[in-house]
């Protein structure tokens, strides 16, 4: 026995129970707060087209979600919030690198339609001979 000689009431030991019961639950409400933010921002990145313009950090995103929320089921608190964090991070990155492509492609089909509009113009301005 580690402690010979300690007495401890039952009252003091199911205190202590009580104590160590609820400080391993009091992580999940806050891996749960965190997985509906991670899940939200996943469900951001896909509406933003980051399936077609990001799909290697909205893969990551999914899979970290999926890995948190099995965590959570688990009860294993600390890598629910870990997990989730990170899968709103890839998430919101993956959001970012959509829109900058978009962006990107917008700006390029922009230029083209302006080289076009150059064209037509100068071409419209030249005298026939």
């Amino acid at each position: 026995m580690l402690c010979q000689g300690a007495k401890f009431s039952k009252g003091a030991i199911a205190c202590a129970a009580t104590i160590w019961g609820l400080a391993a639950c009091a992580s999940t409400p806050v891996s749960n707060e965190k997985i509906a933010v991670a899940k939200a921002a996943v469900q951001r990145a896909e509406e933003s087209g980051a399936p077609e313009f990001a799909p290697v950090q909205m893969a990551a995103a999914r899979e970290k979600l999926t890995r948190a929320q099995k965590a959570a089921a688990d009860r294993e608190g600390r890598a629910a919030t870990e997990l989730a964090e990170q899968a709103d991070v890839d998430a919101q990155l993956a959001e970012a690198t959509a829109q900058q492509q978009r962006s990107h492609k917008a700006a390029v089909e922009f230029d083209a339609s302006m080289e076009a509009l150059r064209s037509e113009s100068t071409r419209s301005s030249q005298p026939t001979q």
